[in-house]
């Protein structure tokens, strides 16, 4: 490649570059804001019966009786774990309509997921909203016991959940039950390993 070629390139993709960039920091500070929230929040939900431990269950499949597990997920064109998470419900039996969309925030807006909750995709599963990187099994109990919530959540974006996987490092995290009214619960936890 010339220098000239170079420069040409260089102009031509730059402003693509730093667009990008700019992009997944702003994602960034807005999750870790979300998370801020959520650690900081004093709302609880009247449905404390969620809450449940589990270990290493995430990979296991449970059965759920005769409901048509079916996901429309939607998801930024640019996220690399999104098909990860996708992998991992359709490894647990599930049917996914997948939408890619450069408009991720209107989306969320549309299920009004509250932006202390939100990560990198949303997806539909019989009437709830499912946010980030929830396992299978969480969305299995979610249709068994219909909770009145809105949906679940895996705020940000944890090393270990599906999609998320980086060796055998998996951090620990919390799926989150939401309410339309504002109020959080814990759905199940998911100790370090």
């Amino acid at each position: 490649m010339s220098y000239k070629q170079f420069i040409h390139w260089w102009q031509k993709y730059l402003p693509l570059i730093l667009i990008r960039v700019a992009v997944r920091a702003v994602v960034i500070i807005c999750l870790t804001i979300g998370v801020l929230g959520i650690l900081g929040s004093t709302a609880s939900m009247s449905n404390a019966q969620l809450v449940s431990t589990t270990r290493g269950v995430q990979d296991k499949q449970t059965p759920l009786k005769s409901t048509a597990l079916n996901a429309t997920v939607y998801h930024s064109p640019d996220c690399n774990c999104c098909g990860g998470w996708i992998d991992h419900l359709k490894a647990q039996g599930f049917q996914i309509t997948d939408f890619s969309t450069p408009d991720i925030e209107t989306v969320k807006q549309k299920y009004n997921v509250p932006d202390n909750l939100s990560s990198c995709h949303t997806a539909i599963v019989n009437g709830y909203v499912i946010e980030g990187h929830v396992p299978a099994n969480d969305i299995k109990r979610l249709l068994q016991e219909k909770p009145n919530v809105a949906g679940l959540s895996v705020p940000q974006m944890p090393v270990g959940t599906p999609g998320m996987e980086m060796g055998d490092r998996k951090d620990p995290f919390s799926v989150l039950a939401f309410d339309r009214k504002g109020s959080v619960a814990v759905f199940n936890e998911y100790p370090s390993s």
